[in-house]
């Protein structure tokens, strides 16, 4: 993650001074067994998602607007601005480390419903509540939205939602319940980690992930990262109101392109465009030409 577009950038060295360790030797050469851990995935996300931010900043491109799904959202603060990138990378790695505590391993879990609307999926929750606590994690686009919650309860309610007739329901190869209740500890701890970190107004408005409106105050910002930690992220509802502002193209940064294919689903007027290697840089840049 990160070679292709900034092997040599300062960045990693101002990520390893914040994290304490070598980021940069951890993204090139692993192992993969200490990449994937949620308090070295996060930081490593986040750097190689600002890379590919700078190299856009570079050919000089600039935003209107900005937005992030769930770790996306702080990428998308430090694009605006409103977040220092060290604060973000030690701020990350915190908040990956309280979300696996939070939860002792394979006591939670979260599942892909597909091919069923949010009300019905809303509704297997509620019944599975029984078993135990399970809910609306991730509203992703049409027909896909992501549930999290105590284990047995998610494989109750993918049970009750297959029987309501999703197409799919699975469950995913995560380590915790992403924005469900459980993660209540983490949002604690995560706030104690934000009261010490100076904010700063935004270039331009966040679309947040919590209540899918535009947000811009440095009051603000604290408030809304610790509420997403047990929220649901509202991206279907966040790129609608996208393009509601006017949005007429977006790009996705960083590894991967998941982003951009839900987008292209939920918004199929906007043109979006992805950068995460030199070659989808030089695309992205012949298209915004």
């Amino acid at each position: 993650m990160g070679r292709e577009l900034g092997a040599e950038s300062p960045r990693w060295s101002e990520a390893s001074a914040a994290l304490g360790f070598d980021l940069r030797r951890l993204c090139f050469e692993g192992p993969d067994s200490e990449l994937m851990l949620t308090a070295n995935t996060q930081p490593a996300i986040l750097t190689a998602s600002i890379l590919a931010l700078d190299a856009l900043a570079s050919a000089g491109v600039t935003c209107d607007f900005v937005a992030g799904h769930s770790l996306g959202e702080y990428s998308a603060l430090v694009a605006a601005d409103g977040l220092g990138f060290a604060d973000a990378v030690r701020t990350v790695r915190a908040r990956g480390q309280f979300m696996q505590d939070a939860v002792p391993a394979g006591a939670g879990a979260m599942a892909a419903v597909l091919g069923l609307s949010r009300e019905p999926v809303t509704q297997a929750c509620a019944e599975a509540q029984a078993v135990g606590p399970v809910q609306v994690a991730n509203l992703n686009g049409p027909g896909q939205t992501v549930i999290a919650g105590a284990t047995a309860a998610v494989q109750r309610a993918v049970e009750i939602a297959k029987a309501k007739g999703a197409k799919r329901a699975v469950l995913l190869p995560v380590s915790a319940p992403f924005h469900s209740s459980l993660l209540a500890p983490a949002a604690e701890r995560l706030a104690g980690v934000l009261a010490g970190i100076q904010f700063r107004d935004l270039r331009m408005p966040l679309i947040s992930n919590v209540d899918a409106a535009p947000l811009t105050a440095a009051g603000r910002i604290a408030d809304v990262l610790i509420r997403q930690v047990t929220a649901p992220v509202r991206w279907e509802e966040v790129v609608q109101r996208l393009a509601k502002e006017g949005v007429t193209a977006c790009v996705e940064v960083g590894p991967g392109k998941v982003l951009a294919g839900l987008i292209r689903r939920i918004a199929p007027d906007v043109t979006v465009l992805n950068v995460e290697d030199p070659a989808s840089l030089r695309v992205t840049l012949e298209a915004l030409r």
